[in-house]
């Protein structure tokens, strides 16, 4: 049998070449490749190695039939195509925690450039002035510094800023009470941490429901004179009210590592003296470098050779054993975690407990991968660098309650998965069962029950059971050019709650969703992705 056969396409450390050769890999160092040379010979190997400048796209994992494992040299996964990925059977590893420390120290070395002006003292000096009546700064001593963001990164940044004597408050929808506690820090709303940090750092995932998350309205609702940091993703802030704020005088000065465009090489923002900027540097020391490539080698190395899986985006730990039996029963918890999360992070609600229950064939199986599979599902659309390796951790962190319920009689499915999110007051359950060969499919939602394939796209809507309805929705969807792949209906009684999911070949615009939501009788309008 040939040697596993690995490409790195980005700029690794030696290291990693060694490790793979030691493990008997054959091993290709081709940095710089462009997409079409890329495409060009992916088809040759069976993992691919890659920092965040190779782009891993559906057109290259199309011309890669050999390709089982990509693995990212560091936490972000924006330039590969997980979706795609997994459709493919690619299983798609990171290195969650290699540049943690990096990255948290970035932040804190932004925030002493920011209040002490380095940058410009130092720029004006080297021209030969002594300004030293120009440059006031301020102390970090006895100052609140807002956390948005309190996982791994932000925890480390916390530690650090407590050591400096300030006082940290924190936003993290997943942040217990008890975790605050052992960190020293004060948890609070996002509202209530925008109206009193000094300083500002954020550290959250770039998703959906943190996009813009420092929106125009809470930048001006900051404190007047106060600074802001953000070393996690760009498209986090908005840029452009960011710019204003600062123009004004609103805001004393901003620390920037990331951009909404990255390479960001022309800004108003650049323009601005009390604007410190460097170019995504945040995981740029040679500690983190070598801390990652090691890992990704290694993690890759014993995929290809045992099957061994970890710290997968895409799939649980797993032996190369349980593997096949597992895989649809893990791809079935994590699209019913996924939706019940997203209807969660929709909602804006604190979860304090997931609740994973199997029944018949999923009763007799090992459960610790489903329901790593389910947490990750849950966890993913608020906190975007979940896996399923990581969820359990991510989870007992933040004070969730994870719970398991086995039944081993069956009812009426032959097997049976059931994902109970529990927030304030509120219960929200989904449950599924396998068709087929092995396809997941949703059986109920919230009591209702609905028979619905997972689809890409689809929207989850919540009205009214009354005549009409359908028409309207559907005439709505059609008038914006909107085609429907598959429609299902489901119902607590007549005239009673209903429920209304729609699989979809695209996104919904957000337009075209403010509509839907302005219908007569819709009470919900949800976009989902899976």
């Amino acid at each position: 049998m040939a040697a596993p056969k690995v490409l790195i396409s980005d700029k690794l450390s030696p290291a990693s070449i060694a490790i793979f050769q030691a493990r008997g890999i054959e091993v290709d160092f081709k940095p710089g490749l462009k997409p079409a040379e890329l495409r060009e010979i992916i088809g040759d190997y069976d993992g691919l190695a890659i920092r965040s400048a190779t782009k891993v796209t559906r057109e290259m994992l199309d011309a890669a039939p050999r390709l089982k494992v990509v693995g990212r040299a560091g936490i972000g996964v924006d330039n590969v195509d997980v979706s795609s990925a997994t459709a493919r059977g690619v299983v798609v590893m990171n290195t969650p925690y290699g540049n943690a420390i990096t990255t948290a120290e970035h932040a804190i070395a932004m925030m002493f450039a920011l209040a002490r002006q380095i940058p410009e003292a130092s720029a004006s000096t080297k021209a030969g002035k002594w300004e030293k009546n120009r440059f006031m700064g301020v102390e970090l001593s006895g100052k609140t510094l807002g956390l948005v963001g309190a996982g791994n990164i932000g925890s480390i940044v916390a530690n650090r800023a407590v050591g400096l004597h300030m006082k940290v408050i924190a936003f993290d929808p997943f942040l217990s009470e008890k975790r605050a506690l052992e960190l020293g820090v004060e948890k609070v709303d996002l509202d209530a941490l925008v109206a009193r940090a000094d300083f500002l750092t954020i550290h959250a995932p770039m998703t959906e429901q943190t996009r813009n998350i420092l929106s125009r309205e809470r930048i001006f609702a900051m404190k007047k004179g106060a600074r802001l940091i953000n070393c996690a993703r760009g498209g986090l802030v908005d840029e452009a009210a960011l710019y204003d704020a600062l123009k004004a005088g609103h805001l004393a000065g901003a620390a920037l590592d990331v951009f909404e465009t990255e390479p960001a090489t022309d800004s108003p923002l650049f323009t601005l003296e009390n604007v410190v900027c460097t170019p995504h540097l945040g995981a740029a020391t040679a500690e983190a470098q070598e801390n990652v490539a090691l890992q990704v080698a290694e993690q890759m190395s014993d995929f290809l050779l045992t099957g061994a899986v970890s710290n997968a985006i895409n799939m649980p730990s797993v032996t190369a054993e349980e593997a096949p039996r597992l895989r649809p029963y893990m791809e079935l918890a994590r699209q019913l975690g996924a939706l019940a999360g997203q209807l969660t992070a929709a909602q804006g609600e604190e979860i304090k407990a997931i609740h994973v229950a199997y029944e018949g064939q999923a009763a007799e199986l090992n459960q610790r991968p489903l329901t790593a599979a389910a947490l990750a599902g849950v966890l993913t659309p608020m906190m975007g660098a979940v896996n399923m390796v990581n969820a359990p951790v991510v989870a007992r962190e933040r004070g969730i309650e994870v719970a398991e319920t086995v039944l081993e009689r069956s009812g009426d499915y032959a097997t049976l998965v059931r994902v109970t999110v529990v927030t304030q007051g509120l219960n929200r359950s989904v449950a599924g069962t396998l068709v087929g060969t092995g396809k997941p499919r949703l059986v109920e939602i919230k009591g209702i029950a609905v028979e619905a394939d997972f689809a890409s796209h689809m929207l989850y809507v919540t009205n009214q059971d009354r005549p009409g309805f359908i028409g309207h929705f559907g005439t709505t969807l059609a008038d914006a050019g909107i085609n429907i792949a598959t429609f299902h209906l489901g119902r607590n009684m007549p005239g009673g709650d209903a429920i209304c999911l729609v699989g979809l070949d695209a996104p919904v615009p957000d337009a075209v969703l403010a509509t839907v939501r302005a219908l007569p009788l819709v009470t919900r309008a949800t976009p989902l992705a899976f």
